[in-house]
């Protein structure tokens, strides 16, 4: 049985970062990754979606130009050229991260492992052994008991979709259903939203997501909230999905149905149960400082750990943390508390920190400060058709508890908010500040 200092199964964002960070302490470090390296965010997920996201605002500003004085015709997105962009920035990624880890003397693994031992995996019918081993691999498309869900698409086939659709129902209202919508919408494709629950993404500020929403249905989106999906069954060049709404049998249908009920840790088949780490339904226990708590050898991080949110760049800072952690004799504890988020719509909905509807059930006494900044000169300077802002102030401290944006330059202008609430810089402190004007960040002194 090979030995090596640290195990990582799975070579996305945190997977690398840990190798990095154990490999400069001088440990022995084994990759092992059943995919390409890289993850799902440079391959699958956020990097090739931006590329997307990107042709979308392009086609916002085309929208806009005559309020610009800008006489232009009405802009055509030809998908098939799309996809093919979005492929360049795939193209030699995987073969680029192995090599990083080769030049670093990080050994890799490319098969599925799965524990043995509380210290051992097998891959490709080999035994390892490890004083740490760190399960990152990353998460995958959550599956709905719906008859004939295996029908729908999930969103790496949309990235490999050669041609556009000319219709499409998503189920679900989450970010990957509503991000691509708005793509999808711009380029000429009918969509249908169908969502279980009273609003699209459930858990974010619901009046800045009802502002968006309102927007989204401008593009001719069709969203349906508290709509249960019952089937989706063959028809005549496409599929026929049926569901219950207020009370009333529908069907809709489309030439493809994509799911959008989001995405869950991958850590089925890892044989968690050899390794002595305990789980419910997927969901692995870990202490504030990510080891598993019933094997503390045993790390988790990234998507395949469930209780933190999906983001690449929480991801990256997981991984820098277990590195941390598994090398060093002072541990540091996950902090959470000013992690910035960005649904990539057009506009784009960003946020940071508690939800009104979170400060209210933790008992806090705060101030709200919502503000609709559509006739705002910075916001009729860029003709926006929704600029929407809410920000939680402590009410004693002045401190901020969360931030909420729509539109307004929302995925940029965020960060103020996060990193005042990680370094505790005030409402007051913020308000003072001297910010290049006119921006939309110059704004922020009158959002607080």
């Amino acid at each position: 049985m090979s030995e090596y200092s640290v195990i990582i199964l799975g070579a996305g964002n945190t997977g690398m970062a840990v190798a990095g960070k154990a490999r400069k302490e001088g440990r022995s470090v084994l990759v092992i990754e059943s995919r390409e390296a890289g993850g799902t965010c440079p391959l699958r997920g956020c990097v090739p979606k931006k590329v997307l996201v990107a042709a979308a605002e392009a086609m916002q500003c085309i929208e806009s130009a005559s309020a610009h004085g800008i006489t232009v015709g009405a802009g055509r997105l030809d998908w098939e050229r799309l996809i093919q962009r979005k492929q360049g920035f795939v193209e030699g990624v995987p073969q680029a991260f192995q090599a990083s880890l080769s030049k670093r003397g990080i050994d890799y693994l490319s098969e599925r492992a799965r524990f043995v031992a509380p210290d051992a995996v097998e891959a490709g019918g080999q035994r390892y052994r490890a004083r740490h081993i760190v399960i990152a691999t990353g998460s995958k498309p959550r599956q709905l008991p719906i008859d004939g869900f295996e029908q729908a698409i999930t969103s790496d086939d949309i990235l490999d979709m050669k041609q556009r659709p000319e219709s499409l129902v998503f189920i679900g209202a989450g970010v990957i259903g509503m991000e691509f919508s708005h793509v999808l919408a711009r380029a000429g494709t009918r969509v249908t939203i169908l969502e279980v629950a009273d609003c699209p993404l459930p858990g974010l500020d619901r009046d800045l997501v009802d502002g968006l929403s309102a927007e989204t249905r401008r593009l001719g989106v069709e969203i349906f909230t508290q709509a249960r999906v019952q089937s989706i069954d063959a028809a005549d060049g496409g599929l026929n999905v049926r569901f219950e709404h207020e009370g009333t049998q529908k069907q809709v249908e489309a030439e493809v149905v994509a799911n959008g009920a989001g995405r869950v840790a991958d850590v089925e088949g890892l044989g968690l149960q050899a390794g002595q780490v305990d789980s419910d339904n997927g969901r692995i226990r870990v202490d504030a400082y990510l080891r598993s708590v019933s094997n503390p050898k045993v790390y988790v991080g990234g998507d395949a750990l469930a209780s933190s949110p999906q983001l690449s760049a929480l991801a990256s800072y997981e991984g820098r943390l277990i590195g941390h952690n598994l090398t060093q004799l002072v541990m540091e504890k996950a902090d959470y508390s000013a992690i910035p988020s960005v649904v990539f719509t057009v506009p784009a909905l960003a946020s940071v920190g508690l939800t009104q509807s979170e400060a209210e059930q933790k008992g806090l006494d705060f101030d709200t400060r919502f503000n609709d900044m559509k006739e705002w000169r910075s916001a009729r300077t860029y003709a926006e058709n929704a600029a929407l802002s809410k920000v939680l102030l402590e009410k004693e401290s002045g401190k901020i508890l969360g931030a909420h944006l729509l539109g307004h330059g929302a995925q940029e202008v965020i960060h103020t908010f996060a990193l005042a609430m990680k370094y505790g810089i005030s409402a007051d402190d913020l308000s003072d500040f001297i910010y290049a004007y006119p921006t939309f960040t110059s704004d922020v002194r009158f959002l607080i």
